[in-house]
This record gives structure tokens, C-alpha cells and sequence, in this order.
């Protein structure tokens, strides 16, 4: 069997899939919870109905590392007898700076440069080589690494759109531009909608909506990103769970002022207590805010329309840029499973000649289907995410290469 191990860490998580890649199946999937804190290990294996939960210390990565070996080779959890049957391990590695544009095999040089791009950053980056170098110690010798970065897709944005109005020796000192994130699942969502459609993806424009605690907006134009709403970080764009996204500079400085914030309290104030969160006063989750708002909450209302009508703006002017749209696409936690959302994006888009089956969109949850009528100019379409499916196909495609 081709075996494929796709790791995503983060700060304080670790999570997994073993994927077979003969026939894609997940052999595993799991998550090291809480490193550095107390430790939980979740993990499943779907083909014999087994759930795993404990609580275990994990100190670093590495005691993670060597708890996943173990559930994987052993216990009522085992699907492998020894690490020696993974025939690659996939990482999703979030920054890759202007180094990396492309999925790439790693070298103790590359675990280097990711971490070297921690001031980008700080909550993903160290974490990831922290995993690269952990995982290199608990793998049989030889092998193989591969890094795919969530911020490739974007690296075929042209200047216009990555650049910032700030003085150019910023981007040439300190390389301060757009970068662009969720690029994995962009890519990923873009080819599968292609293959529904059946047209080439080169022939097709596609306004890309991934929507969930983390949201952003990619135009696709013959498969190339274009424009991305996430800027130089994830907190640029649409409001999102606990982000406030896009917000005028001179309302931060003045906040930080009234507040009495340092940059780093300022920055936790727009990453962890803004968005659905600060805004509606309701919770971080769309479907707390959809509830709230149905029950009358004027706070949740205003929060569901500023993201809709957030989203409604970006795929009109993504639209002008790319000078049409054959297509919408909804993904992501949200995009996938709130007709909310989607049916407030979708209205009074009458002048694109956008019409949504509302019977369809509000009974459709997690599935590829095409949400539009056979009279919409623009097709709309939901498209279910697999980032470590596409991580898993990379790192096959790039182990190979290097053969």
C-alpha cells in the first residue's frame, strides 16, 4: 500500500490522517490536543468503528509524535505494524514567505527557512518545525518529508493585487505585502468544481468562498489566484469567528490608545476577541449567530448581514477583476453547512444573473451539488473541502519526482 501520513500542527495541536493512497481511504485520523498544557489524544479509526480518547502529557511535539506512533502500530487503535509501512509524511505548513511557491520535499535547509519565517507567522510557523523535526525522529530512516504551504496558491497573484500602500523599502526590507492563506483548500475546491462542471479549469473564473471560523475569498481565474481577501496575515478580509478582519489602520491606533493596548494586545484584541464574537456578543459560532438572529437578537442580525453583504461585495468586485464569473463556490464549515449565509450572499445578485433554488440551498448541507437555477448566468455551487487529501496527493506527486 502507498501510505501517506498528513500532519497539520499548530501551537498546541497536532493533528493527523493515515491515508492509503491506492484507493484515498483514511486508515486514522486524530488529533495531539493540548502540548505543552496537559495533553488529549482523540483518535479513530473508521473502518472498525474505534474512538479513542485519553488524556495524555505532551510536553513538546515530540512526546505527541511518539503517542501517535504508538496508537498507530498498537492497541485496539493499531492499523500498522511499524512506522516503516508510511511511504511519505505530508505537512501542511501555513507561511512559505516568497521562498517557497510550490509544494516542496524537505531538507534540514527548508526546516531552517520555515522557521526562519516565524515573524510571519508566530502562532504556525515555529510549531511547524517544531513537527518536522519531531517527526524526523520517530520515522524509520530515509523516510521521505514533504511540505505543502497554504500560502503557494497565492504566489501567482500579480503585484497589483499583493502590494500595500505602504512605502516600497517595507516589502524590500521586511517583505510586507499580501500573502494570501487557505491556498491548500482553495486549489483543492477549484479542480473538484472544474471536474463537476466538466470544463477545463483553465477555461473557467471562479469566486472561491471559504467560510468558517477562519474565512477568505479567492478569485480564480484559468485556475491561477488572482486576488485573495487574507492579507500579510489571517486576520485581513471578511469578519470572521473571533478576527475582525478588514478594518480602517487609524480605528486600531485610536482603540490601542483608548484601551491603553501594546501591539500585542492589540493584535490578540482583533484576533481573538473581535468578529462573530465581539460584534454580536452572542459566540464565535455562525450557527450560534444564524439561532441568534432567528430568535430576533438585533446584535446577531447585524453580524450575519456585515458577512454577508462582506461577501456579496468581494465576488462583485473579484467579478470586475477578473472581467467575469462563470462561477461561486461555497466551502469551509460555514459555506458547506449554512443555507443562511450562502442564501444571503445569493440575493439581489440579480444584475450578475445569479439565482439560487432556495428549496435546494436550504436543504443542502455538506455535499457537492449546484445550488443555482438553469436560468442563473453565474453558477453557484457547494464544494466540500479535503485539504489533507490534496496534501496527501502532493506529497505522493513530489516523493515521486524526487525518486
Amino acid at each position: 500500500m502507498n501510505l501517506v501520513l498528513v500532519v497539520n500542527a499548530g501551537s498546541s495541536s497536532l493533528k493527523y490522517q493515515l491515508l492509503n493512497m491506492d484507493d484515498e481511504s483514511v486508515l486514522a485520523k486524530g488529533n495531539c490536543d493540548r502540548i505543552g498544557i496537559d495533553g488529549h489524544l482523540s483518535h479513530k479509526v473508521p473502518s472498525k468503528g474505534v474512538e479513542i480518547s485519553e488524556d495524555v502529557s505532551f510536553p513538546t511535539h515530540t512526546e505527541a509524535f511518539e503517542k501517535l506512533v504508538e496508537v498507530l502500530t498498537s492497541g485496539e487503535g493499531k492499523v500498522i505494524d511499524s512506522m516503516s509501512e508510511i511511504s511519505a509524511v505530508g505537512h501542511r505548513v501555513v507561511h512559505g514567505g516568497e521562498l517557497y511557491k510550490e509544494t516542496t520535499l524537505v531538507t534540514d535547509k527548508v526546516i531552517e527557512d520555515i522557521d526562519a519565517l516565524s515573524e510571519l507567522a508566530p502562532v504556525h510557523n515555529h510549531p511547524n518545525a517544531l513537527a518536522l523535526r519531531a517527526c524526523k525522529k520517530v520515522l524509520a530512516p530515509g523516510t521521505p518529508q514533504v511540505a505543502v504551504f497554504d500560502t503557494a496558491f497565492h504566489q501567482t497573484m500579480p503585484p497589483k493585487a499583493y502590494m500595500f500602500g505602504l512605502p516600497y523599502e517595507d516589502y524590500k526590507n521586511y517583505q510586507v505585502r499580501k500573502y494570501g492563506f487557505h491556498g491548500t483548500s482553495h486549489r483543492f475546491v477549484t479542480k473538484a468544481l472544474s471536474d463537476a462542471m466538466g470544463k477545463p479549469l483553465s477555461e473557467l473564473k471562479i469566486v472561491s468562498c471559504h467560510l468558517g471560523n477562519g474565512s477568505s475569498i479567492t478569485a480564480v481565474d484559468g485556475g491561477k489566484s488572482v486576488d485573495t481577501t487574507m492579507g500579510f496575515t489571517p486576520l485581513d478580509g471578511l469578519l470572521m469567528g473571533t478576527r475582525c478582519g478588514s478594518v480602517d489602520p487609524s480605528a486600531v491606533t485610536y482603540v490601542m490608545e483608548k484601551h491603553g493596548f501594546s501591539a500585542h494586545e492589540m493584535s490578540e484584541y482583533m484576533n481573538k476577541k473581535s468578529g462573530f464574537l465581539g460584534m454580536s456578543g452572542v459566540g464565535s459560532d455562525n450557527r450560534e449567530i444564524c439561532a441568534a438572529a432567528a430568535e430576533g437578537n438585533e446584535r446577531a442580525q447585524i453580524t450575519l448581514d456585515i458577512l454577508t453583504y462582506q461577501i456579496k461585495k468581494y465576488i462583485g468586485g473579484y467579478a470586475a477583476a477578473m472581467n467575469g464569473l462563470d462561477a461561486i463556490l461555497f466551502t469551509g464549515g460555514i459555506g458547506e453547512n449554512s443555507s443562511e449565509v450562502r442564501g444571503g450572499v445569493c440575493k439581489d445578485m440579480s444584475y450578475m444573473g445569479i439565482e439560487i433554488d432556495e428549496e435546494l440551498n436550504s436543504h443542502t448541507r455538506g455535499k457537492l451539488v449546484k445550488i443555482s437555477t438553469e436560468n442563473s448566468k453565474v453558477e453557484v455551487w457547494i464544494v466540500p473541502t479535503n485539504e489533507e487529501l490534496l496534501i496527501a496527493r502532493d506529497t505522493l506527486a513530489v516523493v515521486s519526482e524526487n525518486k
